[in-house]
């Protein structure tokens, strides 16, 4: 897809769908104890795929790229008692490692066997009953795996406790799926490194009562249009998102307030964000952030930066080395083509010069709808091509409507 060099048309007003990470969690949620009405659920392909591995009746579930939905169905199915399911994916997914999350359920009594490569699926997982109510697992591994046993924990019948060792990675993930729990019901407590999920049977009351359960928009879907609001130096306008959110992502507020100087005014009883940019802002010289709790949107800030000429030095990314591709390599390639040279480590990307981008730039997106979307606003700098732009449908089906409602093409 060619994206020409365009302008931002100014206080134009877009609807984003619920939260994907909402409602990911609360389908699992809502087919384990049934009584949550959810509204304005995601239009993610993932989440799509999630509802349809639910509510299928196959042996067989074959959940493509959706690693969320890996994750937390090899917990759900794993208590689904005298049923057996074959956990499979893309070619892709079956080189994202699910090991932890494998080694912390069947330490509880799981049945799970790796069908072609140890510690990655696809997987054979036999529900049963779990004999045990206690487990250990790394806390720097991906929050989902976390997350994962957490929405499982209140069906088991002693509860779950959860002890994590070492250093919380995504901590805003585990809290959001906490804050989703004690909403429908379920009782927890979170001390140091112990998390106590309390077993749904202490709370008769709960199952009897239905809960209607609005989805906010999603705040990673909306960091591209931060990026535009910060390019552009002009307003946009987002619908559904509240001032206090459960998704970590909406750091988003702090990030580009602070190093792009973009205000976001929220009005209450609109249920709407506006993307304020200061015109006369001093810019830092040099962003330095660590992201361990919202790896998502590094790659977004780096474009921004870039775009803006803007040296960055951002840390905590461990985690997107294992995501649709490894992010960081992904992402140092990609910046070189719009002009900026960047060194990696493990966990680390650092701006180290940054030159005029050639005149023809297409952006390579390793099936990963993040580095498609991120990539995008910098058509406000020079026009580009993104190659397999349907990538964006993982998470945002409507991106490129979007994209287009809010710009216009320079002549």
């Amino acid at each position: 897809m060619l994206l020409e060099k365009s302008k931002l048309i100014g206080n134009k007003t877009l609807e984003i769908s619920g939260s994907k990470s909402i409602s990911n969690r609360l389908l699992i949620l809502n087919k384990l104890f049934e009584n949550i009405i959810i509204e304005n659920l995601s239009n993610s392909e993932d989440t799509q795929l999630l509802q349809n591995a639910l509510d299928s009746n196959s042996e067989i579930i074959d959940i493509h790229h959706a690693g969320t939905a890996m994750r937390f169905l090899t917990s759900y199915y794993a208590i689904q008692e005298g049923k057996t399911f074959i956990l499979t994916g893309s070619d892709r997914m079956k080189q994202r490692p699910i090991q932890y999350l494998v080694d912390a359920l069947r330490d509880l009594g799981a049945d799970i066997t790796y069908l072609e490569n140890e510690g990655f699926p696809p997987l054979k997982i036999m529900g049963k009953k779990f004999e045990k109510s206690s487990v250990t697992i790394p806390a720097h591994i991906s929050s989902q795996f976390i997350s994962s046993l957490m929405l499982i924990g209140a069906k088991l019948e002693n509860g779950l406790e959860i002890n994590l060792v070492g250093k919380v990675t995504s901590k805003p993930y585990l809290e959001m799926t906490l804050k989703i729990l004690r909403t429908i019901g379920i009782s927890y407590q979170w001390e140091e490194n112990t998390i106590q999920i309390f077993p749904d049977m202490q709370n008769p009351m709960r199952s009897s009562q239905i809960i209607p359960f609005v989805v906010e928009s999603d705040w990673s879907s909306a960091s591209y249009f931060y990026s535009i609001a910060a390019i552009a130096r002009d307003t946009i306008n987002l619908r559904y998102f509240k001032p206090y959110s459960l998704q970590g992502d909406s750091i988003l507020r702090e990030i580009y307030w602070k190093y792009f100087g973009v205000n976001t005014i929220s009005e209450g009883a609109e249920s709407r964000i506006s993307l304020f940019p200061e015109y006369y802002f001093n810019y830092p010289e040099k962003i330095i952030l660590d992201m361990n709790d919202c790896p998502d949107i590094a790659q977004t800030i780096c474009i921004t930066a870039t775009a803006m000429n803007i040296p960055f030095e951002i840390t905590g990314l461990s985690t997107l080395k294992v995501k649709e591709t490894d992010r960081l390599l992904a992402l140092k390639n990609e910046l070189f083509k719009i002009g900026c040279i960047a060194e990696i480590t493990d966990d680390s990307i650092t701006s180290q010069k940054f030159f005029e981008a050639n005149e023809s730039i297409s952006i390579a997106t390793y099936n990963d709808h993040r580095m498609a979307m991120s990539f995008a606003p910098f058509c406000l700098i020079k026009s580009l091509n993104i190659e397999n732009e349907d990538v964006v449908k993982k998470s945002y089906p409507d991106f490129w409507e979007d994209f287009d409602n809010i710009l216009e093409k320079l002549d």
